[in-house]
């Protein structure tokens, strides 16, 4: 009986010695899994958007005699290009590049270097002084341009005519379409989270002056009607001290790749016509392709946003269709229930009317993108902040409330992103690209 008494203590200290490394490892795991391996928020500080002097404009009647004069063009030819600029949605307030005014444009590399100094140097510029950093506050440097792609790259000439750190992380982006705005910040995100206490800048642009078709093959015309000139800049940071002063928290960032696909990656590309003039070829299919394509991204993105109410719907669509009945159409989510407002691509009116519709979204939810293509055309991938610009123009976003920003391009590819609106955003009706018109909008169109 006095060895056992002797021994129950003896064994408890054993197992207290067992215990203790165990707890110790929990608490490891615990800790890393919630606290190390979890990325701090990435915060929207602000972003400039380039408002084209008003020599830049080109008018309906400017572009289709500058285009009838150049290109030879038969009065069907005239016709078809009268047809697209009027049922695209703009107006005649759009603008290009001084090169392209002339008669004939002209398309040299140094006129697009210039137009590219012209439109990034200046929104650059803008960006730093409405979030009083200096360049060489910035960490990474992500710049954007789809069709021109020169030797310094366009970040390069970014950084050297800011005399930027020897230790920055410099990105050039090319060839990634009208999406490549929104794939930058996703991008910049995860480059982020690698990246501790961080400043991220995006710059995105369309050079148009090296852009412009020269031939007459109509399906490549298409391009010359609907693009205008248009660039942006925007400041991402990872740093917590940023919270207070940033407009958005970025919630969610999708990306989604059709090129796998042979049929949807040759709906939009790059190639030569008939008589070897260089242009992009837009096939009959590209809107089913568009379609397709954001149905698959939409599908990722609302399995992490959706309430559970609206997947189970969706559920039971899929599982009415497959075995029940293949003639009944999917149900479509209601993103409207978890997202206010909407930045989607400004491809045409037509575009944003069907997006809308597939979305079932509100007159007023499309009016962002419908108003954007109508002042500015159709800017590529800097769309998108243009978009959010008017939204704020006119107050639309309140803190707390989400918006969606939808980017499609040629590949074909799709990046959707989520922000929240952190902070009440004010009195930008006298700022940026809509500081003169915005009071003008909405209008029909």
């Amino acid at each position: 009986m006095e060895q056992l008494i002797n021994f129950t203590p003896t064994f408890q200290l054993q197992e207290h010695i067992f215990l203790a490394p165990l707890f110790a490892i929990i608490f490891f795991v615990l800790f890393k899994t919630f606290f190390m391996s979890s990325s701090p928020p990435i915060y929207l500080v602000d972003y400039s958007c380039f408002k084209p002097p008003n020599f830049w404009r080109l008018p309906f009647s400017s572009f289709l005699e500058h285009s009838r004069i150049v290109h030879s063009l038969d009065q069907q030819s005239v016709d078809f290009m009268t047809k697209v600029l009027v049922s695209s949605g703009q107006s005649q307030s759009t603008c290009i590049p001084p090169p392209l005014h002339y008669i004939p444009p002209r398309s040299t590399h140094e006129d697009a270097i210039k137009e590219a100094q012209i439109v990034l140097f200046t929104v650059f510029e803008d960006l730093l002084s409405k979030t009083r950093i200096s360049p060489r506050d910035i960490d990474i440097i992500i710049v954007n341009c789809s069709g021109f792609c020169s030797s310094p790259s366009l970040s390069a000439i970014i950084v050297n005519r800011y005399s930027m750190r020897d230790n920055i992380k410099s990105f050039n982006i090319s060839g990634m379409g009208c999406s490549a705005s929104a794939l930058a910040v996703d991008m910049a995100k995860n480059l982020l989270k690698v990246h501790k206490n961080s400043n991220a800048v995006i710059l995105s642009t369309e050079i148009l002056s090296n852009g412009w078709y020269a031939g007459t093959d109509r399906s490549m015309m298409v391009l010359n009607c609907l693009f205008r000139s248009g660039g942006a800049a925007v400041l991402i940071t990872n740093k917590t001290s940023a919270k207070r002063i940033s407009k958005y928290r970025l919630l969610y960032a999708q990306r989604t790749q059709g090129a796998f696909d042979d049929i949807a990656y040759n709906s939009a590309i790059r190639e030569e016509d008939s008589e070897g003039i260089i242009g992009v070829t837009l096939k009959k299919d590209v809107l089913h392709v568009a379609g397709e394509l954001l149905r698959s991204n939409f599908q990722v993105l609302g399995s992490l946003i959706l309430p559970m109410e609206e997947k189970i719907r969706y559920g039971f669509s899929v599982i009415r269709r497959k075995f029940l009945d293949k003639s009944i159409e999917l149900y479509v989510p209601n993103f409207r229930k978890v997202i206010q407002h909407y930045c989607l691509p400004t491809s045409g009116k037509s575009v944003i009317t069907e997006i809308g519709k597939k979305m079932k979204l509100k007159e007023e939810e499309i009016e962002a993108a419908l108003m954007t293509l109508h002042r500015f055309g159709n800017q590529s991938s800097s769309s998108l902040w243009y978009e959010l610009a008017y939204m704020e123009g006119k107050e639309m976003v309140k803190k707390g409330e989400r918006v969606l920003q939808l980017g499609m391009g040629s590949g074909p590819k799709c990046t959707s992103l989520v922000w929240e609106c952190n902070r009440p955003i004010v009195n930008e009706a006298h700022k940026g690209p809509w500081a003169d018109s915005i009071h003008n909008y909405p209008v029909k169109c």
